[in-house]
């Protein structure tokens, strides 16, 4: 995420609703992520939170004002094009109601009338008021003028009431604002990704499994949705949440997420199976939890199914499938052996002893093998940078399978 930010400069805007309290973390996760960010508010904004508090996180003065002493001529017109993106957040049904009628009475509403960079637009509001048709009707005809519209998310609300109307978290406003900024490559296209563990039920207690946490695929999905992808997630048993703007199907066990790829398979563009998918089973689930005795328990097991190489079997010939191979020796040798007995166009291997580049943690280090006997060794890397590497070998992939 950092990557996109760096250098680039954000107009937040920021409205009188109760929920302007979040925007400051919105802010913050901007600036952090090293963006330049100009907050410009609205006097209904400056009652809910103090435009010292925004002026201490990003380091300018905040705007508030379209004429008097301390506003700067023009700054109505230059502000809202010396950017690269525009973040409405929150977005009152005052502030929709205004910018749809195209009505310009103060600093930030003139911005947006003025402005030719994208806008991101952030509704937040009691739900009945959101759900008025006047509302829905502004909400319609933003998107019909280009502008990009995040759905608030349903939730109690500070009135009590409950519904659709809640600010979205601000990490997901920032993912927005983030695909705002990013050539959409990967428009139009349908991507798969599978990501985590798999849980082999022993019994109604324990559970065979590994020591995947699905960092690696939540990134890919994360990216591919940044880059303009429609995706969705196939995932194992994880803490991590939904990434913005992706479908999420939770399983457990190898055989439901077999079941759930075959059913999504044939509608994908691309396959990227990065989940730790079990090889083994138990043969039985005891019916009650197994005690312990003095006696050795012997458990026996039998194998899961090979998922990636019973979807490449059925592939047709546009779909791109990659897969990945987490190895402890001989990483590049079994990796390729991998590629060539599932039939993949891609195989991302990393070995997983590596302290800073296995399990549960933030950055990879990784090879990424072709058909064609390629081998591009790629160095440390977060796991976001890993996943854009990546999804750029995709995209050269589907132009050639076009072309």
């Amino acid at each position: 995420m950092a990557a996109i930010f760096q250098g680039k400069k954000i107009l937040l805007g920021v409205t009188g609703g109760i929920a302007a309290y979040k925007a400051v973390e919105v802010l913050r996760l901007m600036v952090t992520a090293g963006a330049q960010v100009q907050v410009v508010m609205t006097a209904g904004a400056c009652q809910f939170v103090t435009p010292l508090t925004f002026q201490a996180l990003s380091g300018e003065p905040v705007r508030t004002e379209l004429f008097g002493p301390s506003a700067e001529p023009l700054e109505h017109i230059s502000l809202g094009q010396a950017v690269d993106a525009i973040v409405i957040a929150p977005a009152t049904a005052n502030c929709l109601g205004k910018m749809a009628a195209g009505i310009a009475d103060d600093l930030l509403s003139t911005i947006i009338l003025a402005a030719t960079r994208p806008i991101l637009v952030c509704p937040a509001m009691n739900v009945k008021m959101y759900e008025n048709p006047v509302v829905q009707e502004n909400v319609a005809k933003l998107r019909q003028r280009g502008f990009q519209v995040l759905e608030p998310s349903a939730g109690e609300m500070a009135c009590g009431a409950y519904g659709s109307g809640r600010l979205p978290e601000p990490a997901d406003i920032v993912a927005a604002a983030a695909w705002l900024l990013t050539p959409q490559d990967l428009a139009g296209q349908r991507l798969l990704v599978s990501a985590g563990p798999t849980y082999e039920d022993l019994d109604p207690v324990r559970f065979l499994t590994n020591r995947s946490t699905g960092k690696m695929g939540y990134a890919v999905a994360a990216m591919a949705r940044r880059r303009g992808a429609e995706v969705t997630l196939v995932s194992g048993p994880t803490a991590l949440s939904t990434p913005w703007g992706v479908s999420r199907h939770l399983v457990r066990t190898a055989l439901e997420m077999q079941g759930v790829l075959q059913d999504l398979f044939p509608q994908c563009d691309v396959l990227i199976m990065s989940a730790a998918v079990s090889d083994y089973r138990p043969a039985g689930l005891a019916a009650q939890k197994i005690k312990r005795s003095e006696a050795e328990m012997l458990v026996k097991l039998t194998h899961n199914p090979d998922i990636v190489a019973g979807l490449g079997a059925r592939r047709q010939h546009h779909q791109v499938l990659v897969g990945f191979a987490a190895e402890t020796q001989d990483l590049l040798a079994h990796a390729a052996a991998k590629l060539q007995r599932k039939g993949l166009d891609l195989i991302v291997a990393n070995d997983v002893t590596a302290p800073d580049a296995g399990f549960a943690v933030d950055t990879n280090r990784v090879t990424i093998l072709d058909r064609q006997g390629g081998v591009e060794v790629l160095p440390l890397l977060s796991k976001d940078e890993v996943a854009d590497r990546l999804l750029d070998r995709v995209v050269t992939l589907l132009a050639e399978r076009r072309g």
